[in-house]
């Protein structure tokens, strides 16, 4: 950027520069004839970086004057190494002699495009004194006669706009928006050597975007050093110097600046045709990071080679820095980091090649308390091509509130892919939880991340998971093998089941996927069967009331969106043969009957004996069934398949068929549910506030 923003200076000093040889001219013409009007035409004027075309240069100094007009105009003034071309130039000032043998003007230029700017002009026996000034921007020229090849340039307030035609050079759809330049540069352009600029730049709230918004910069501090020289074969580079402020935004990475000056060094070389290369750069932010390296870019700006040797002493303030934007993309927006790292890696051919990632006490937490890592330690290497072994070791954490113990990971990185040496165990909520076949391949190759194992769980106490995320007191035990998992493109798929013993039990989950686990609006997809279920423990646990016997039942096409369902079809039903397997009668009491009609918007149906009825505290029952489909936040509601009823869209629907004396039914008679209220319905029940309705 300094290299840009310099040779746009020297752009105006070749402009005026010419002017000043033009009025110089005619002042030698009019100095002896001290009356009327002079006018030149001339075809072309040519300087080392500029030719000015159709140009007219009319001088009028009335007889005894003590100043006369001078207008000098342009048709085209291009300088096409630096990016300028003007149309139709006009400058037109008072002309006046100093005293000294020398000559002062004074007044607007104005072109085709842009605003007009005043230009000031002092011709010397010593030399050419310019000014060029907008408000409080200032630019001064000065070049002195005993070195006609050196122009300097002094800049105060110019803003960065200034550059924008020069810009266009190096960078055709990228603008400067807002900022503006400080500092001295010094042009050279002799004949027989390449241009030259150098100097120093301060910039103050530089602002720039490319055409299509992936290269941002917003209210960039900075002060630079830099050398730029053009050869005939290209572009000589070289800055050093300090950003203190500001942010950018390249592709996915999203810098945020901190006001402790960060020192920034670059030589780069450019080649028509070729892109950039870029021998040596390094980027020192105290604690935070180091980083040093060489890289070569395309002519379309695509990164090919890369070396990079990066280190953190202090890793808190990196992820807010430096990894935003790739932290936003993976859902991991506002990850608190600790501990130090480094990270040596090279591309070649835009392909990663190497990367060794050595990780010391780290500790990764997420502010939502979704996961954390504590205490990460060792090394992560990949190669492209060969073998190299690596492993890490954490010494706890945890997931969505579980929390894991100790363990390690060895890895192999063989021809780009990572795998795991060995099965990987982690102590889990009283069990374990196990890692088979891990596989991992970097994203690269315009593919993402790809990650590939086998799951396995065994013994895991489901009452310390449901107290960790907040469920009833479910008792249980969580064991099972899920043998094939895939995450790729911010979606995990399960191949196989997942089973778990609850309630003297089964539970299978099947068709079980996890979209964008750790992003917004997390979406789970799944298959849940339970088969014989012991409706007593059930309802003691939910504090329903009581039911004896045993439940079956299905909920297909679960599909929960931020934790919350938003679609299944659910059906749940008691089992008679397996209560019967179990000695177990079947049962249900005055408060569940309650909470039941409560819930599925449903009433008591008796025979005359209803009279009786709150003289009993529990029911004898053949059946109980209760379906509902969500969609749309409605819920449809359905009953025992063939009793009262079903199959009718308008008559009403058994949820519990009465058996013996008293016999108690209850049936439903809303069948479209509003999902909201259903839920409203449900916690009323946990707080014992329902109330029975006798038909």
């Amino acid at each position: 950027m300094p290299r840009i923003l310099a040779v746009t200076q020297a752009a105006t000093a070749v402009r005026l520069r010419a002017a000043a040889c033009l009025a110089v001219g005619l002042l030698a013409l009019a100095a002896p004839l001290q009356a009327r009007t002079l006018q030149a035409r001339i075809a072309k004027v040519t300087s080392p970086v500029a030719t000015l075309t159709g140009v007219s240069v009319r001088l009028h100094w009335p007889d005894s004057a003590a100043q006369g007009e001078l207008r000098l105009q342009a048709e085209t003034a291009d300088a096409p190494d630096l990016g300028y071309r003007w149309r139709r130039l006009d400058w037109r000032c008072p002309l006046q002699r100093d005293g000294q043998g020398g000559w002062r003007c004074d007044g607007q230029v104005r072109a085709a495009q842009g605003a007009a700017l005043r230009l000031s002009l002092a011709i010397e026996p010593s030399g050419t004194d310019a000014a060029l000034a907008q408000g409080d921007a200032r630019l001064r020229l000065r070049r002195l006669a005993a070195t006609p090849d050196l122009s300097s340039i002094e800049l105060t307030r110019v803003p960065a706009a200034w550059a924008q035609a020069l810009l266009r050079v190096a960078w055709g759809d990228a603008a400067l928006t807002a900022g503006a330049l400080d500092g001295r540069i010094e042009v050279h352009t002799p004949e027989d050597r390449p241009l030259r600029v150098a100097g120093t730049l301060a910039a103050d709230g530089l602002a720039l975007q490319n055409g299509d918004a992936s290269i941002v910069t917003e209210n960039l501090d900075g002060r630079f050093d830099f050398d730029y020289r053009k050869p005939a074969d290209g572009a000589l580079v070289s800055v050093q110097g300090e950003l203190r402020g500001g942010a950018f935004l390249a592709g996915d990475t999203f810098v945020s600046l901190p006001l402790t000056p960060v020192d920034v060094h670059v030589d780069a070389l450019g080649r028509a045709g070729q892109g950039w290369e870029l021998p040596s750069f390094e980027w020192r932010d105290g604690d935070a990071l180091l980083a040093q390296g060489s890289a070569r870019f395309d002519e379309d700006a695509s990164l090919q080679q890369l070396a990079l040797d990066a280190r953190s002493a202090d890793l808190a303030p990196v992820a807010e820095r430096y990894l935003t934007g790739q932290l936003a993309l993976s859902g991991l927006s506002g990850v608190q980091l600790e501990g130090s790292a480094g990270l040596r890696l090279s591309l070649e051919n835009g392909v990663l090649a190497r990367a060794d990632l050595q990780l010391d006490g780290v500790a990764l937490r997420d502010p939502d308390a979704r996961f954390s890592f504590e205490a990460l330690d060792g090394h992560v290497r990949h190669a492209a091509r060969g073998q190299v072994d690596s492993a890490i070791t954490w010494r706890g954490g945890q997931l969505y509130g579980l929390e894991f113990g100790a363990g390690r990971l060895p890895l192999r990185s063989r021809d780009g892919e990572l795998t795991a040496r060995a099965a990987v165990a982690v102590p889990m909520m009283g069990g374990t939880l196990r890692f088979d076949d891990l596989r991992i391949h970097p994203p690269g190759n315009g593919r993402g991340l790809d990650l590939r194992f086998g799951l396995g769980l065994d013994g895991i106490d489901f009452g310390r998971v449901s107290q960790a995320i907040g469920l009833p007191d479910f008792q249980g035990e969580l064991s099972g093998h899920i043998p094939s998992a895939r995450y790729a493109d911010e979606r995990l798929v399960f191949d196989g089941g997942l089973s778990m013993s609850l309630f003297d039990g089964h539970v299978q989950f099947s068709a079980l996927s996890l979209e964008r686990p750790f992003g917004t609006a997390p979406s789970l997809n799944a298959d849940i069967a339970f088969d014989d279920l012991d409706l007593l423990r059930l309802t003691e646990v939910l504090d329903f009331g009581s039911i004896r016997g045993r439940l079956d039942g299905r909920i297909d096409g679960l599909r929960l969106v931020d934790w919350t369902p938003v679609a299944f079809d659910a059906v749940l039903r008691s089992d008679t043969d397996a209560a019967r397997r179990h000695g177990e009668s079947q049962r249900i009491s005055q408060r569940a009957v309650q909470n039941i009609s409560s819930v599925g918007d449903a009433s008591f149906a008796t025979t005359l004996q209803g009279r009786l009825i709150a003289l009993f505290d529990d029911f004898g029952y053949a059946r109980i069934g209760i379906g509902c489909r969500l969609a749309n936040e409605v819920c449809r509601m359905s009953g025992i398949a063939g009793a009262r009823g079903e199959g009718s869209a308008s008559a009403g629907f058994t949820i519990v068929q009465g058996r013996g004396l008293p016999r108690l039914d209850v049936v439903g008679y809303n069948r479209d549910v509003d999902w909201p209220t259903l839920v409203e319905r449900l916690a009323a029940v946990g707080k014992g506030d329902t109330r029975p309705v006798v038909e």
